[in-house]
């Protein structure tokens, strides 16, 4: 809906001129009109895009005399029963908007009692004068982000960090502690972000910042226990819930879209919504073309289906754009597809809904233990998992050691602990492999086990090995990749993207859901599907997982893009983190394709594009269209 930027500073006399450079850094995030509050301690700037009470939603929002402020990124799916609660409570509003129910949702319950009420995605931050506090909140799973930096007396929040760096008093600098972890993840795996004393607040999580102290407090968590639904109950119970989200997600004054690929989960989702935009994309190499099966869908459920191309020079001169709007380095090639697929429907539409989150709360990852196409294997696989524990992992450290066969990989899986071999949804390079080619300087930083070690600390009590391993990527690769691309590519295009399966109703029903019915010898996400496929075309719901396929290969086998790439692998700075030798040698094999690894080759890429837009280039990156290209 918008971008929020704050900072509490009572040595700057004349806040006003910094606070609006810092609100233009994320115009993007909100075209129609800015907003601000300022006092002698706080300065509050808010950038908008309007969604919702389009005449008087402006914002900040203030309380009836005054005292208390509020800026809000986000949409609250319930506020209209909250409103009549406050309403009723005596409390006296002056617009429609969701942002006043949570001002007044603050004043009457407090911030813990609101954060049980609302239902929704959403990063705010309020200012009580009175208690001479700021406040803020980010949502459940972290669909809206939220970064601070505090440094003395100087504390700035909001929700990106490029508005940071036209504050006077932010200190630029590499956090150089997570260059490693990110070879291995592919994001920014560390609280800490790429940008010293850069940190998020969590998701699930608000803060309180009063007289200089910060105090950063969980509200929220999921907890995965097993309820006693049947298979069909669970189904029904499924179909339901994804039905009332999306309902409560197509809440807009301006028209809603949905995205579209060939998977179950943006299939379900449009299904249901039955927009009249839907939204496909695809890159100029046939094998890489979702937009077929999208519009083969659309086509039989009666809507309509734009799609477009995404030509090689158009996705790698505009590479630098996507990095730069992401804040921070994240080499998930998906990137590239969806900064064009929201461009692409901001067009026609100001909102999308999307399917993010259903493979974390339905356990829809290969990874999760799913590596055989075999329903022998299969079946075998599930008989292991009934085994006692003690019985069960010794057979996996027996399978470990066994040289390999079709289906060991499937087994160990099946019966292993998770914390043996599970570190989250994306895995790149692994630590050996990264000490290899990265400088002293940059190896020092926390272990992939002891970042991972966090959250398994806190299910160390489950005995499901698939529920800890759904609870790492909701902590981890979730909020930290999936979710921050989706906000940030999407709001890059002033697009608001909503994601019905993220649902607080959603996730109260997956967390009780047994695993038996989600990962088994049938399929992965197995009752999502089966709900799903009473929406769509008979065993559409089953097709197998893509994600967005994306040519790296081809683009790094294609001899202008290597040049491209070697030429910047060879830069003089580049020695400052990388064995330029081995980064080379790596390229030039891929090239060659005497090997295949096009993952670290892009991974190196990204993050060294992400350096240069950041700490070298004296320019913002723009638009670059491709020439022979004929845009609409």
């Amino acid at each position: 809906m918008c971008g929020i930027i704050a900072f509490a500073d009572k040595t700057m006399l004349n806040k006003k001129p910094v606070l609006n450079n810092m609100m233009d850094m994320i115009k993007h995030r909100g075209p129609n009109s800015s907003g601000e509050y300022i006092n002698d301690t706080v300065a509050l700037g808010f950038r908008r895009l309007s969604i919702i009470d389009l005449k008087g939603g402006s914002q900040p929002i203030l309380n009836e005399d005054g005292s208390v402020a509020i800026i809000f990124n986000g949409e609250i799916y319930n506020y209209q029963s909250i409103r009549e609660d406050l309403l009723a409570a005596g409390h006296i509003f002056k617009t429609h908007a969701d942002t006043e129910v949570l001002l007044h949702g603050y004043e009457e319950y407090g911030i813990d009692g609101l954060l049980k009420k609302v239902r929704g995605m959403f990063a705010f931050l309020i200012w009580d004068d009175n208690k001479q506090q700021l406040v803020g909140a980010r949502d459940f799973f972290g669909i809206k982000p939220m970064y601070y930096y505090h440094d003395g007396d100087t504390f700035i929040v909001g929700s990106e960090i490029k508005a940071f760096l036209k504050h006077p008093k932010f200190k630029k600098e590499l956090n150089k502690e997570a260059l490693k972890p990110y070879m291995t993840f592919q994001y920014s795996a560390l609280d800490e972000t790429f940008f010293k004393n850069v940190y998020r607040i969590p998701e699930g999580h608000y803060f309180t910042l009063k007289d200089g102290d910060l105090k950063i407090q969980q509200y929220w968590d999921m907890d995965f226990k097993e309820n006693n639904l049947s298979l069909e109950e669970t189904i029904d119970a499924i179909d339901k819930s994804i039905e009332d989200s999306v309902n409560a997600h197509r809440i807009s004054e301006v028209e809603v879209g949905s995205l579209l690929s060939s998977g179950v989960d943006s299939s379900y989702i449009t299904s249901v919504l039955r927009p009249e935009h839907t939204f496909s994309i695809g890159f100029d190499n046939k094998k890489y073309h979702e937009g077929d099966a999208a519009k083969e869908l659309a086509d039989r459920l009666g809507l309509e289906n734009t799609s477009d191309i995404v030509t090689e020079k158009e996705a790698l001169n505009n590479f630098p754009l996507i990095q730069y709007h992401l804040d921070e380095p994240d080499s998930n090639p998906s990137c590239v597809p969806l900064y064009f697929l929201t461009k692409l429907a901001h067009k026609d539409v100001t909102v999308i809904l999307s399917g993010e989150g259903a493979d974390e709360l339905f356990a829809g990852y290969a990874n999760y233990g799913y590596h055989s196409h075999s329903k022998a294997v299969r079946v075998f696989g599930e008989g292991l998992k009934k085994l006692p524990k003690g019985m069960k992992y010794s057979i996996a450290h027996t399978l470990k050691k066994m040289p390999n066969f079709h289906g060991r990989l499937h087994l160990y899986e099946a019966s292993a602990p998770a914390e043996e071999f599970f570190i989250g949804e994306a895995r790149v390079f692994n630590e050996d492999q990264s000490a290899a080619i990265l400088k002293p300087d940059y190896q020092q930083s926390h272990s992939v086990q002891e970042i991972v070690t966090e959250s398994y600390k806190k299910v160390r009590h489950y005995d499901d090995e698939v529920k800890k391993m759904q609870y790492l990527d909701i902590h981890q690769f979730m909020p930290k990749d999936i979710l921050l691309k989706a906000d940030k590519l999407a709001m890059a295009n002033s697009m608001e993207l909503r994601v019905p399966f993220l649902d607080k109703e959603v996730a109260a029903l997956a967390e009780g859901i047994p695993t038996k019915y989600l990962l088994n010898a049938e399929n992965s996400k197995y009752a999502l599907r089966e709900a799903a496929n009473r929406h769509l075309p008979k065993e559409w719901a089953d097709r197998e997982k893509l994600g967005f396929p994306v040519p790296i290969k081809q683009w790094l086998e294609d001899e202008p893009f290597y040049k491209e790439v070697r030429n910047l692998f060879e830069q003089e700075w580049v020695s400052e983190f990388f064995d330029q030798d081995a980064i080379l040698d790596i390229l030039d094999k891929t090239f060659r394709q005497e090997s295949d690894d096009r993952r670290k080759v892009w991974t190196i890429y990204t993050f060294l594009v992400w350096y240069k837009v950041f700490f070298i280039d004296e320019e913002l990156p723009t638009f670059v269209p491709d020439a022979d290209k004929a845009y609409a």
